[in-house]
């Protein structure tokens, strides 16, 4: 069933919209505000202690996996077996709303570390465990900020670990992917490593960018693993064709529905 034919069975159904609502806020919102609590209150005393490598990967694996079952979506992953377990990647995807954490760390397969938005390190108990597990603020306040932002990158990658970008930067207001910015594929073209591209659909259908209170909206998830795009050259021109190629790839696999460039403000 497409994205489209989703959205009106959904719109349809009015009691079963009503009992879904009624759910998230009566079982399922307990339930995630404990999960997050605990998850985020162990990562931090697990990475402090040491291993944050296992610590602040497993217990937001799991999760994840938990937010998505715990609002009966369903999620189908593709592309899993194209990954070498051995080799460090740069993973760049759309990014489509806040269900793709979720899909990414709870999915995706790999110990990683995220290059998020300075602003998530003020988020209670989550931004200390984000901190506490190695990911990366991006600070984009001046010049020395940036360089040292992909430094930590740098340094991240050297030592044998995969990073996840959303190189967009922002979450989009239409579902269509905005444009690409370079930094993640100048690392990855520094650094001589393969970028995979992974395409995440249906998470703006679940949970759409918009303001205030938004309840979640039920539609498949998922996530499709592209095969990783090998380095072939060196330069600014390399660095241009694994961005247009990643961009091409992504959008591919998006419905017709949420084909096509459309800028985002945000940006």
């Amino acid at each position: 069933m497409k994205s489209e034919e989703y959205a009106t069975v959904a719109k349809g159904n009015g009691m079963w919209s009503v009992l879904y609502r009624l759910y998230q806020l009566f079982i399922a919102l307990p339930f995630v505000i404990l999960a997050t609590v605990l998850t985020a209150i162990t990562t931090i005393i697990g990475c402090t202690l040491g291993k944050a490598r296992t610590w602040g990967y497993y217990p937001p694996m799991v999760w994840s996996r938990l937010m998505c079952w715990i609002m009966l979506l369903p999620v189908k992953v593709e592309g899993q077996q194209l990954l070498d377990k051995r080799q460090s990647y740069v993973f760049v995807a759309n990014h489509q709303g806040p269900y793709d954490i979720f899909l990414i760390y709870g999915f995706l397969g790999r110990s990683f570390r995220w290059m998020m938005k300075k602003s998530l390190r003020n988020i209670p108990l989550i931004g200390k465990a984000s901190e506490s597990a190695g990911h990366i603020f991006v600070d984009k306040s001046g010049p020395k900020a940036i360089h040292k932002t992909y430094e930590q990158g740098r340094q991240v990658l050297k030592h044998g670990i995969s990073l996840v970008v959303f190189p967009e930067g922002a979450r989009t207001f239409t579902g269509h992917m905005a444009k690409f910015r370079r930094g993640a594929f100048q690392l990855a073209d520094e650094l001589r490593l393969p970028v995979v591209p992974v395409t995440i659909d249906g998470s703006f259908d679940v949970l759409p960018r918009q303001k205030g209170i938004n309840f979640v909206t039920w539609h498949p998830l998922r996530l499709i693993i592209h095969a990783p795009i090998a380095p072939e050259g060196q330069g600014p021109e390399e660095v241009q064709r694994v961005l247009e190629q990643s961009y091409d790839t992504i959008m591919r696999d998006l419905p017709a529905l949420y084909q096509g460039f459309v800028a985002n403000p945000d940006q």
